[in-house]
């Protein structure tokens, strides 16, 4: 079993025996420690005027979905370090590759969550091609 312990606690990312490695992702992750659990919405690409950022460009909309992602995360205490799960949502999946670009830039080194990818038909504009969810565990103390 490969385990890496994050610096933020007793979150451990796992890669069971058996499973190929995951690019950017942990198959598993196990916290250890009692915390207060940060639930965030899918974020999409507006800014904080209500602004679609990038309108048909992939990498620009992504980035902001980070950049929102953090920002939410930050107003809960949490930190990229603490997130445990992303969940996205791709209009096309055959894209994943200028997503994953993206999050490697963005989310320090050692920050692999488990994570889920789903191609949809649509999000709530059309207008939209990623949304991307989060989960994290903030340890106590």
């Amino acid at each position: 079993m490969s385990e890496q312990r994050s610096n933020a606690g007793g979150i451990r990312r796992i890669n069971a025996p058996g499973l190929a490695p995951g690019p950017g992702y942990s198959h598993v992750i196990s916290v250890d420690v009692p915390g207060r659990l940060v639930v965030v919405s899918g974020q999409i690409a507006l800014d904080g005027e209500g602004n679609l950022v990038g309108p048909g460009d992939l990498e620009a909309q992504t980035r902001q979905v980070f950049t929102n992602l953090e920002a939410a995360l930050a107003a809960a205490g949490a930190r990229w370090e603490h997130v445990i799960r992303l969940g996205y949502f791709l209009r096309d999946a055959s894209q994943v590759g200028v997503v994953r670009a993206v999050r490697t830039e963005m989310l320090p080194d050692g920050v692999d969550p488990a994570a889920s990818l789903i191609q949809v038909s649509g999000l709530v504009r059309d207008d939209l091609l990623v949304e991307v969810e989060a989960l994290a565990v903030v340890p106590a103390g």
